[in-house]
């Protein structure tokens, strides 16, 4: 209902539509009247106005790999641990994927020269990054956090079709709040998703713990004999996944690169399906231009 509304959904969607309105107000006003810290540090925040996947994580990959004394912060979702965790230090991972959560465990991996955070209190994690030398934070999923100054970045699907604020539809804010960030990125216009395949087999089965896993269907290699969609971020049993496969006689698991960071010491065979972003020039050039405001 949230993403790919059917006719038979709008009823539930026209009732719950008083309750978003609300909702969207509320998130507004908190936005209009919030006062912001400056922190003396460039902090670039990439976020969406939606949620479940817009390209979030592979972004913020490709953006603190062009940047050396970076640190990326993130909330942790999904993490079965609570404050803040330091989950790697100039790439050294000291956390377990528990104790992280996937996507910032995912990030930690993919930047070997980046520092990884997790707090619910993002001010002390921007604090404990500059006392640490950070030169450029980077706020995964940091839309929302309207008491921060900061660059603010928001990613776009290519193809919006609910376009009501929660519980009618996707949205975390009302829609036409995308006006307060500084750089407005969308799907197939600024940048692109390019999908590899890792190991892949002629008998696979996709098993995934990530939001709307239906827009995954778009890129899914041939050979996959079966689906298994899971609550997003949930962790997987060894012996649950050894099942699947004998069930559907696969000979490899189908996993995205966040799944995957779960699977770790399982020891089963597996395909991966990897994403990353082809973005354009001119958007690092903007942010670049951000970044030099602080230095000059």
């Amino acid at each position: 209902m949230l993403f790919h509304p059917r006719w038979y959904h709008y009823p539930v969607i026209l009732l719950l539509l008083p309750l978003s309105i609300l909702y969207g107000s509320w998130m507004l006003f908190r936005r209009i009247l919030a006062y912001k810290k400056d922190f003396g540090i460039p902090i670039v925040s990439i976020g969406n106005l939606i949620v479940g996947g817009s390209g979030k994580t592979p972004f913020v990959i490709a953006l603190a790999s062009r940047y050396s004394d970076v640190a990326v912060i993130s909330r942790g979702y999904g993490r079965k641990s609570n404050g803040l965790v330091e989950v790697s230090r100039r790439g050294k991972i000291l956390v377990s994927v528990e104790q992280s959560g996937d996507e910032a465990m995912l990030m930690a991996l993919s930047l070997p020269n980046a520092s990884v955070i997790v707090s619910e209190d993002r001010h002390e994690a921007i604090a404990l990054a500059k006392g640490q030398g950070a030169k450029l934070i980077i706020l995964d999923d940091g839309f929302n956090r309207v008491e921060i100054e900061k660059y603010e970045i928001l990613l776009e699907p290519e193809e919006i079709k609910n376009p009501f604020p929660f519980p009618s539809g996707p949205f975390r804010e009302f829609a036409f709040t995308k006006k307060y960030a500084d750089l407005v990125l969308k799907e197939k216009r600024d940048f692109e998703r390019v999908v590899s395949y890792g190991d892949p087999t002629s008998r696979m089965v996709l098993v995934t713990a990530i939001s709307n896993p239906k827009r995954l269907e778009r890129y899914l290699p041939t050979g996959v004999v079966g689906k298994v969609y899971l609550k997003d971020h949930a962790y997987f049993e060894k012996e649950m996944l050894e099942r699947l496969m004998q069930k559907y006689e696969a000979q490899s698991l189908l996993v995205t690169q966040k799944d995957h960071v779960k699977m770790a010491g399982f020891k089963l065979p597996v395909s991966q399906i990897k994403l990353e972003l082809k973005i354009k020039d001119e958007v690092f050039t903007k942010i670049e231009r951000y970044i030099q405001t602080y230095h000059s």
